[in-house]
């Protein structure tokens, strides 16, 4: 379905979205927007990947006239741009309201008036319950994305409207793996917040994979979330220790508003939960189309998932210690 497509990425100088520039020029589509505030980033990508599909719009998802003019014949738009540091977005509370939820409305909006085909915002499980500012902000976009389609005519606006939800990534900026890798080589001690939490892992290829099979996939006002293991603490720190040698690590204590196991599907999520296609779909239950007849018959293969009473990293199957070691040496990380 990607190939000569015209696709708009915001927040496309990010890790993300360079991975996503990559992929989707390996698909054969016509052309790629990158939409982002940071010119130096865009100079450098522009460098790195030299590519005559693509065009760079210096630009905020802030600034609505600048997005409809951005996505004039677009034909799917990703978006990633997101302010998501949590304690800097917790220091400035509504400049995170400005771009993650006014900003995604302003996404929402543009896709309309333009007749976009699909447009995929990217989440987090920090959406799920969330405990800070970050995550009530992707949560409200979550809400907005799935939701679009209850304002606009159907008749006149097919845009589908897709949310998907995962945990880090490894080796995207701020994911604590090559933190960690650059203290211990700088000789610092690792600051473990508590010896028992645990995280979901997703590398950069499963996370492509996913995004681009739930593009596919999507009938429109569905959240997709992957099937991930996880990993605990002290499996992390012996992985690192084998690759790097021995290493210091100090118990720092957990952070405002950081959890101690993340959450991908809540306990009072689940009953709207279907498997299809080796992942998992929330369907809108606000959305009047989602009935279970309309579920069977719309989607290939999919079925009810039982037996479970959240989707958390600390339930969920953990990645063993050589798991993790290959992970770490395939991303690149290692070096």
């Amino acid at each position: 379905m990607y190939k000569d497509k015209k696709i708009l990425i915001t927040g496309g100088t990010g890790s993300l979205g360079v991975a996503l520039t990559k992929g989707l020029l390996s698909l054969g589509v016509d052309q790629i927007r990158i939409f982002s505030r940071n010119e130096f980033k865009q100079i450098s990508m522009e460098s790195d990947i030299q590519d005559d599909r693509l065009r760079f719009l210096i630009g905020d998802v802030r600034d609505g006239r600048r997005l409809i003019r951005a996505t004039e014949d677009i034909d799917i738009v990703f978006h990633a741009a997101a302010l998501k540091h949590v304690p800097k977005v917790e220091y400035n509370p509504f400049e995170a309201i400005k771009t993650n939820v006014e900003g995604s409305q302003n996404v929402i909006d543009a896709c309309i008036e333009n007749h976009v085909e699909r447009a995929i915002c990217i989440g987090t499980d920090k959406a799920v319950s969330p405990l800070n500012t970050y995550g009530a902000t992707k949560l409200l976009m979550e809400k907005l994305f799935i939701n679009a389609p209850q304002y606009s005519n159907p008749e006149k606006h097919k845009t589908k409207f897709v949310a998907i939800r995962y945990g880090n990534v490894f080796g995207s900026s701020g994911s604590v793996i090559p933190k960690f890798i650059d203290l211990i080589k700088k000789n610092k001690p690792l600051p473990i917040t508590d010896p028992k939490m645990t995280r979901f892992t997703i590398t950069m290829d499963e996370a492509l994979e996913f995004i681009f099979n739930a593009t596919v996939t999507a009938k429109g006002s569905e959240i997709f979330i992957p099937k991930l293991k996880s990993y605990e603490m002290p499996i992390l720190i012996e992985a690192l220790s084998e690759l790097y040698g021995e290493i210091k690590q100090e118990v720092s204590g957990i952070r405002p508003g950081e959890k101690l196991h993340e959450t991908l599907i809540n306990q009072d999520e689940i009953r709207y939960m279907w498997e299809v296609n080796n992942m998992y779909m929330l369907a809108n239950p606000h959305y009047k189309l989602f009935t279970d007849r309309y579920i069977s018959e719309n989607y290939n293969g999919i079925k009810n998932v039982d037996g479970m009473n959240s989707y958390s990293s600390d339930v969920v199957e953990k990645i063993t210690k050589e798991e993790l070691k290959e992970k770490i040496k395939n991303s690149g990380l290692a070096n």
